[in-house]
């Protein structure tokens, strides 16, 4: 009996089982065969009220539905409403869509019920209009909506918990800007919130033609909606920039973000392109990424303890950046270590043999758009070849305008003090500079700045200068102002005027001897200069050592790059006397020489050829002599008479 009963229980349960499996498919197909029947049965116009009233009282918005409704409740429940839109306060809508389809709820069905468990809107067009007092068109909508959020006491919140957007537009219009700016096939899925009190979304858009996903939390959604503070999370992904910000957001009394914001970009030119903002001129703008603690109030967003990197240079410091207006970028930014090499490498003041002035165009387009005033200090700074120590500058920019004033840079062995300017002007820039050098090592101060090797020594360089052109030739023939030089305890080189000198006094016609290698020492050294149209007045280089003195004048080109003096050179001790010389050609390579009227009077052996010429009988016979040698016909000394009237 045992074993006959082991034997019966699992037939047994398997026959439950079985009839179990046969109700359930058996109430199943009635569901089927019901919601079929229904949906011949339930008059269309009785479901899009119902869905329509649920998105009413779940949304508190009042959709415009104008187009054919469709009501499939077989194989699942949707309803189709084509051609809805949403008023706006102008009567321009604020939203369009070819379709909205929701979803409906399936056991609600059996009851009776029409429950939306999710919303599309397939090709949607959502206009966000600000005017010129800050208030938008969705005002109004969002008011409303708040309200839905919070219902009555025993009343019913939102019944759905999604809303999807399937290939839309949004268009932004900022009068008080003149702002437009359309985000393009925009696939979001609106996490609605039903259950929780947060408000989530992820999708992509396109902007700029750019691909950007995004993903947004809103802790309280109906707190933010009302204004109130609520937590808020932004993460935007895309080739040209990553952006994040982690914090809060209210609007009453006014709008306000609070949190952490990081972005980064492979290049920051390449993002402002991608931004619609103009690439600033020259090179650089590379690689960029920052770290700081945000607040956005009004208009006006605030960073404190900013990590900013740029091409390679990393900072810290505070920077606001205001758009009420124009654009405006404020900040102190500190470094260790500041290379600026990328941002000048574009710029060519020479041509390729570094013999003439660049001629290409001067593009500053870049100047325009946004302002600028940031002040700066590193404790290292490279320029190209050029390295400074301890640096403060403050750099400006506006209206086309960008000054950098240099409060006090260590270079040279010595301080830079002063400012330069660069504005654009329409087909050229306008320059300004003055800046002043002080107690810096000549030979690298003037090397690395203008290209000239010849002057060693300790002094000090002083420059005012102005000029405007399309170039920078353009810019070197308009050139004015005024510059001076001054220097101790060194030498010119490339030249040895003592050599000559002395070359001179044994031998006045041997031309000096080879005092091109040598070098000129001095004690003391003054150059002081005009410059009117690109032409230097060299009013006065003195020279001074214990061997020699050298006093000259005369004048320089810039746009040739040429100079043209003519002084006195003076060799002191046994036998020293003056010496007018000239110092002619390139001022990188210039040729100096004694005056040849004054070699030849000094020379002894010339001195009987000068009496002989000045012998009128022995001139001529010595120019007869030298016409038969050369073969040609003595020269008439008769006046030529003059031709007869009309003759040729």
């Amino acid at each position: 009996l045992h074993l006959n009963f082991l034997e019966i229980r699992p037939v047994t349960a398997a026959n439950g089982i079985k009839r179990l499996g046969i109700a359930i498919v058996a109430v199943t197909a009635l569901g089927v065969a019901a919601l079929a029947g229904a949906s011949l049965l339930i008059p269309a116009e009785n479901v899009r009220e119902a869905v329509a009233g649920e998105i009413r009282a779940a949304m508190g918005l009042d959709p415009i539905l104008r187009g054919q409704v469709s009501v499939s409740l077989f194989p699942s429940g949707t309803v189709t409403f084509n051609d809805v839109s949403l008023g706006g306060p102008d009567g321009a809508p604020a939203l369009t869509a070819e379709r909205i389809v929701a979803r409906l709820r399936f056991f609600p069905l059996f009851a009776g019920r029409f429950e939306i468990a999710d919303i599309s809107l397939e090709r949607p067009t959502i206009s966000v209009s600000i005017d010129a007092s800050g208030r938008s068109n969705w005002t109004a909508h969002v008011e409303a909506l708040a309200r839905s959020l919070r219902p009555e006491p025993g009343g019913r919140g939102p019944a759905f918990s999604e809303i999807r957007i399937s290939d839309g537009t949004i268009v932004i219009r900022d009068d008080a800007r003149n702002l437009v700016e359309t985000l393009s096939r925009v696939d979001l899925a609106l996490a609605w919130p039903s259950i929780s009190r947060s408000f989530g979304t992820t999708g992509r858009l396109f902007w700029h033609g750019e691909p950007v996903d995004i993903a947004l939390t809103l802790g309280d959604f109906a707190a933010a909606l009302s204004g109130e503070r609520s937590g808020l999370k932004v993460r935007l992904t895309g080739a040209p920039v990553n952006f994040a910000f982690d914090g809060s957001l209210s609007a009453r009394p006014t709008l306000r973000m609070e949190g952490v914001v990081t972005a980064d970009a492979p290049s920051l030119r390449k993002a402002m392109a991608w931004t619609g903002h103009t690439q600033p001129p020259g090179g650089g703008f590379g690689r960029f990424a920052i770290n700081a603690n945000a607040t956005v109030a009004n208009a006006t967003v605030a960073l404190n303890n900013v990590n900013v990197e740029l091409d390679g240079n990393v900072a810290e410091g505070v920077l606001s950046f205001a758009i009420d207006g124009r654009q405006t970028l404020q900040g102190t930014l500190a470094t260790e270590n500041l290379d600026l090499t990328s941002y000048v490498s574009a710029v060519r003041v020479l041509t390729a043999n570094d013999r003439d002035w660049n001629r290409l165009p001067i593009a500053l387009q870049g100047l325009h758009g946004t302002d600028l005033d940031i002040r700066l200090s590193a404790a290292k700074v490279n320029v190209n070849t050029v390295k400074l120590g301890r640096t403060a500058v403050a750099a400006s920019l506006r209206n086309g305008q960008f000054t950098v004033t240099v409060g006090e840079s260590q270079a040279f062995n010595g301080i830079i003090q002063g400012f330069f300017t660069v504005a654009d002007l329409q087909g050229g820039a306008d320059i300004k500079a003055q800046l002043q050098f002080t107690g810096v090592d000549l030979e690298q101060c003037l090397g690395e700045m203008f290209g000239i090797r010849r002057l060693e020594g300790t002094g000090n360089i002083g420059f005012a200068v102005e000029a405007s052109g399309a170039s920078v030739f353009a810019l070197a023939r308009t050139l004015n102002g005024t510059a001076n030089v001054t220097g101790r305890k060194g030498a010119v080189i490339g030249v040895s005027v003592e050599t000559m000198l002395r070359g001179i006094e044994r031998l006045p016609l041997g031309g000096g001897g080879n005092f091109r290698s040598g070098r000129t020492a001095f004690d003391s050294l003054a150059i002081s200069m005009k410059i009117a149209h690109g032409r230097a007045t060299v009013e006065d280089v003195r020279l001074e050592s214990p061997a020699l003195r050298l006093a000259m004048a005369g004048s320089a080109s810039i746009p040739d790059r040429d100079i043209d003096l003519k002084g006195t050179a003076r060799l002191f001790g046994a036998g020293g006397f003056d010496l007018p010389i000239v110092v002619q050609g390139p001022w990188d390579n210039p040729l100096m020489s004694g005056d040849p009227e004054s070699l030849i009077s000094r020379s002894g052996a010339a001195a009987p050829l000068i009496d002989s010429l000045r012998n009128r009988s022995t001139r001529e016979a010595v120019r007869s002599a030298i016409d038969r040698l050369t073969g040609r016909p003595p020269a008439d000394v008769t006046p030529a008479a003059e031709p007869a009237a009309g003759g040729r």
